[in-house]
């Protein structure tokens, strides 16, 4: 493509993003670089049918989807074993491409591969028989289990700082609640973003949802939103009922989790209200006594970014009575780029049968920390900063889980808020008749 072509969609995206130029207090950690080469690669530069951009996501009862990209056709096959190079297992799949403008895809390919066996290590090849080895990790088939979250990432050097934090955790499966890659349109930004996540997310599995980053429209040259999300991310929507793979739920090790889309139609006669409404009537709170949903746009935020967004009230308007019915126990949003966890809550009061609400949009993005607070802090918002880092939600046993935020202030995952959670399930007051 002509780089006068790529320099006009890059101030289409800057414009229709919202790009902003947050201020700094002298404590918080400053803005850092994106990340470029020679650290990322475009697609074209490396070989073209080796593997790239790996990751995985959990496709169904004990299967995984395996999802790469080639710059060249290959076989949508994947080899797999439990011991190194020994793959007594394969599997087909797809492959598919998109076109954004004058942008052309790679190869996508996606592959699902099971049964497999809980909280073993697989040794797997994408392709060819050249490809590299990789590993992964499946998740156990009961507590304990650690969930790492953070949301809001983008591809800078604070991501990084994250995603090395993250990787050392020792976690089980990545939540992301929204704003993956930043590319804000410039197709080749997923390309890097998928290159930057690889060592990560092709050893344990990654659960996404969308945010405002990737709906891509510019109206009057490309109408259709979620393109390169939906053609590059691929969630088990059609496993959990959905139409959709902007919303879906999965279960594992005793939790059941709901992905919502905050940017799709969420009113009492969509499709999402509908599904989530049979989605819930499903839960067994005896099979899986932890619910918990992820969101983008927050319901609950004292900061001052991100106000009065109808993504936000909308959203809450229709299926907060939804949820707290259910008694969900914890909603994780991204969107604000800074850290907030409420108490329990339901309408804007505390309520003890409510969800705990955290905002986790502090992944990494360019855009920096929304470091501006309403005052006086809300008596149902608990804690609050503006500093890079993620979550880690370890639910020990059907009855207590330890929420943790990690700061990654000086380079280290500093535990900066700790909270122990008490499932409601196991709170026979909430679910009197």
């Amino acid at each position: 493509m002509a780089v006068n072509n790529w320099v006009m969609i890059l101030a289409l995206a800057l414009a229709f993003a919202g790009a902003v130029d947050f201020g700094f207090s002298y404590d918080r950690p400053p803005r850092r670089k994106s990340l470029s080469k020679p650290f990322l690669k475009d697609l074209y530069e490396h070989d073209s049918t080796s593997p790239q951009q790996v990751h995985i996501s959990l496709s169904g009862n004990n299967k995984m989807r395996i999802s790469w990209i080639t710059s060249d056709p290959t076989p949508a096959i994947v080899k797999y074993g439990s011991s190194p190079g020994d793959y007594k297992f394969s599997a087909n799949g797809t492959t598919k491409m998109y076109q954004y403008l004058e942008y052309n895809s790679g190869e996508i390919h996606d592959v699902v591969i099971g049964p497999l066996h809980p909280d073993t290590v697989y040794y797997y090849i994408c392709g060819t028989n050249y490809s590299p080895e990789f590993t992964f990790k499946t998740p156990p088939p009961r507590f304990p289990i650690k969930f790492a979250i953070s949301g809001d990432l983008g591809q800078t050097e604070w991501t990084n700082s994250t995603l090395q934090h993250i990787e050392k955790s020792n976690y089980d499966i990545f939540l992301l609640p929204g704003d993956l890659s930043y590319a804000n349109m410039y197709q080749p930004w997923w390309d890097t973003f998928g290159q930057m996540v690889q060592p990560v997310a092709s050893k344990r599995p990654w659960m996404v949802t969308q945010g405002n980053h990737e709906i891509e429209i510019i109206p009057g040259v490309h109408k259709e939103p979620f393109t390169s999300y939906n053609a590059r991310w691929v969630m088990p929507y059609e496993e959990s009922g959905s139409s959709s793979n902007l919303y879906y739920s999965f279960e594992v090790a005793g939790v059941h989790v709901l992905m919502l889309g905050s940017y799709t139609e969420f009113g009492h006669d969509s499709a999402q209200y509908n599904w989530l409404q049979a989605d819930l009537k499903k839960v067994d709170r005896i099979k899986t006594p932890w619910l918990i949903a992820l969101i983008h746009a927050p319901w609950y935020n004292s900061n001052e970014a991100h106000q009065g967004e109808y993504q936000s009230f909308g959203m809450k308007s229709s299926m907060e009575d939804l949820l707290y019915g259910a008694r969900v126990d914890a909603i994780f949003a991204g969107h604000v780029h800074a850290y907030e966890r409420f108490t329990q809550v339901y309408k804007d009061q505390a309520d003890k049968c409510g969800p705990v609400h955290i905002t986790i949009g502090d992944g990494g993005n360019h855009n920096g920390l929304a470091t501006k607070y309403i005052s006086p802090q809300p008596k149902i918002s608990v804690f609050r900063e503006a500093s890079f880092g993620h979550g880690e939600f370890e639910v020990v046993n059907a009855t207590h889980a330890q929420w943790t935020w990690h700061r990654n202030q000086d380079d280290e995952a500093v535990a900066s808020d700790v909270v122990w959670l008490t499932s409601l399930a196991s709170v026979s007051s909430c679910f009197k008749v």
